[in-house]
């Protein structure tokens, strides 16, 4: 059987982001479960804010479709969450709403996110970690796409001191989590890949 291909997005573009590196961590943790990864930035899809009289008018963004048929064409997606007035990152938001809504062949709404699992991760300098914006993302997740999230996940607090200079995480506990979380969805990848053939 095929390596399961994995997808990983950090929501946030900004230097040095905390959640970047949480992202890159777990691309390598899933790689080492022999997963085919891919990671992505947000940056390389520029969106603007959702509106559905602008996607009626001209028409679905390219970076839409493209983001769409990326996640298509992984059965695991990884995401690493920053959490912005105990929220999701405004990126993350407009990227997913934008996403939900390319219909292509008469697809039911939010396709793209069926049929895959999802992990989530967050990083942060509080010391809750983060835990509020994947509560959020969990919501956007289940509740309005519909898709598959592992109750598992991950939450890094004082990201700014918990990554030593190799950028791997310093506190051992939190760095066999991500490798527990990294092969779930490693698993529930391939049996969803699976399930498809």
């Amino acid at each position: 059987m095929p390596a399961p291909k994995i997808l990983v997005i950090a929501g946030s573009l900004r230097s040095g982001s905390h959640n970047a590196r949480l992202a890159a961590l777990a691309a390598k943790e899933l790689a080492l479960a022999e997963a085919d990864v891919t990671r992505i930035s947000l940056l390389d899809y520029p969106l603007p804010i959702y509106d559905a009289d602008f996607a009626a008018d001209a028409g679905m963004p390219r970076p839409a479709v493209q983001l769409k048929h990326m996640l298509e064409a992984h059965r695991g997606v990884f995401i690493a969450s920053p959490e912005y007035s105990a929220s999701v990152t405004p990126l993350l938001k407009n990227s997913i709403d934008w996403i939900s809504r390319v219909r292509e062949h008469g697809e039911p709404s939010y396709a793209a996110f069926k049929g895959r699992v999802f992990a989530l991760g967050s990083a942060s300098p509080s010391s809750a970690g983060g835990v509020r914006s994947l509560i959020a993302l969990r919501q956007i997740l289940e509740l309005g796409c519909g898709a598959l999230v592992l109750p598992e996940q991950i939450t890094v607090g004082r990201a700014d001191q918990a990554f030593d200079e190799m950028d791997n995480l310093k506190d051992e506990k939190l760095a066999a989590a991500l490798k527990v979380l990294a092969r779930r969805l490693v698993e529930m990848a391939a049996m969803m890949a699976g399930g498809a053939e």
